[in-house]
């Protein structure tokens, strides 16, 4: 059991860290021809923003091959493969579900690390990319990585999800996480300053953490800051 547990996650940790060398460098590239000469001087930090991301892969793969192999061997988990089994309005239902889950701990486990103790010693390493890039989404201290690590492997076990619908929610972490982060706003300023983007976040909101660091805490929606009033706005660099 142990060496299907250990195959498992290895397997996890590699298509967690393909997974992001791919969109971080597609990313990556699409900002070399968007915004030419943004990463000039920055292949140090790039380089420790991918040796931490891996790391952070590695910590991830643990708890992602234990829910795989909970599913797919013992059926622990609550991912099911029969479109039938429940309405197809739960498809999308389940989809916010996970992300609104996924958001409100980020956000409080976000603020947590923003104490100061737990600032020097974990949390610092994100904040030091200055400003972040395509390669920042990842690059946590081990022991930040282990707070995002848990979440979805968690979830699976409480929430019934469709397989699909459990790809759609990794491809939207991943994105977002991306895109947030590579110091450029991709979508329209009409789409951003307006109702969208009063309630999703984009780059332009999560850039401002990184500007002041002490507020724009969320991860996917700004409900928690407005409500817990550590909404900023937007970034100015965007503007």
């Amino acid at each position: 059991m142990w060496a299907a547990i250990l195959i498992s996650a290895l397997a996890m940790t590699a298509i967690v860290g393909l997974r992001y060398l791919l969109t971080s460098g597609i990313f990556a590239w699409i900002t070399g021809r968007v915004r030419p000469g943004l990463y000039d001087g920055k292949a140090k930090q790039i380089g420790q923003e991918i040796r931490w991301s891996l790391a952070s892969a590695a910590i991830y793969g643990v708890p992602a091959g234990v829910a795989a192999w909970g599913w797919q061997n013992r059926g622990w988990t609550q991912i099911y493969m029969d479109w039938n089994a429940y309405p197809l309005w739960y498809l999308p239902l389940s989809v916010l579900a996970f992300l609104l889950a996924h958001d409100t701990w980020f956000y409080w486990t976000h603020r947590w690390m923003h104490r100061p103790r737990w600032f020097r010693i974990a949390h610092a390493v994100h904040h030091a990319s200055k400003p972040p890039t395509a390669w920042t989404a990842m690059s946590f201290h081990p022991v930040e990585a282990l707070t995002g690590a848990v979440v979805i492997p968690v979830l699976v076990f409480l929430i019934p999800i469709h397989a699909a619908m459990l790809g759609s929610v990794l491809m939207i972490m991943t994105l977002m996480g991306i895109t947030n982060h590579m110091g450029w706003e991709m979508f329209p300023r009409w789409l951003v300053h307006r109702g969208f983007g009063n309630w999703v976040i984009t780059a332009s909101h999560h850039e401002k953490h990184h500007e002041q660091y002490g507020c724009n805490y969320g991860l996917y929606f700004r409900f928690w800051d407005r409500i817990c009033g550590t909404d900023r706005g937007l970034s100015e660099k965007f503007a």
